[in-house]
């Protein structure tokens, strides 16, 4: 059946090489979400050896995380709408959609690098303790999904301003969509059970 180029589904999503590439993207999320889960896992056995330094009770600020959170969730909002504006081959609305996404990422990236910053000059760095590898090592490996997401919007936006939305690019866009999907569940789960969590049991 034909859709109108205007309508919400296009193109087919049932078309060959989109539902190849949603199934790989697919495949590829669940891994990713493994390997965070090892992660969490590391972090929740090494969270409380931190041999005489800093607790994360005493090292994390909740409000400045708490809106790092919100800058997140309206970023993977924005990165929704983008995919969605793309389906219905409206070329403005998913560039402004996407161009908000980027522009939300940059500042969350600006506030991790804030934070990684002042614990540094603390003196408490990743090697002070095991708790703080941990620590540093989940959020960090957050930071450069977060980093590859903005890297992804500049490739992916340059052809749409130049051609327009097409069959290749909403294909890509909706796979866009999908990591800035994923990349905000595991920053949630990550100030859940590192940030709230950890600052309430440590």
């Amino acid at each position: 059946m034909k859709s109108s180029p205007h309508h919400e589904s296009y193109p087919d999503i049932h078309h060959n090489n989109y539902s190849r590439t949603m199934f790989g993207m697919w495949l590829y999320l669940m891994s990713d979400f493994v390997f965070f889960g090892a992660l969490f896992a590391v972090y929740a056995v090494l969270k409380s050896s931190t041999f005489g330094g800093p607790t994360a009770s005493e090292l994390y600020q909740l409000p400045f995380t708490l809106v790092q959170t919100l800058i997140m969730l309206c970023a993977s909002f924005f990165a929704g709408l983008g995919g969605a504006s793309a389906h219905r081959n409206n070329k403005f609305r998913t560039i402004v959609f996407f161009a908000l996404t980027f522009i939300l990422g940059i500042v969350f990236m600006g506030m991790e690098l804030s934070e990684f910053s002042r614990y540094l000059k603390a003196g408490h760095g990743w090697e002070k303790s095991a708790f703080l590898s941990a620590y540093f090592t989940i959020v960090a490996t957050h930071g450069v999904h977060v980093l590859f997401g903005l890297l992804w919007i500049i490739v992916l936006l340059v052809p749409v301003c130049l051609e327009g939305i097409t069959h290749v690019s909403i294909r890509r866009l909706t796979a866009l969509k999908m990591f800035w999907q994923f990349i905000n569940v595991i920053w949630v789960l990550i100030f859940s059970f590192v940030y709230l969590l950890g600052g309430r049991l440590v």
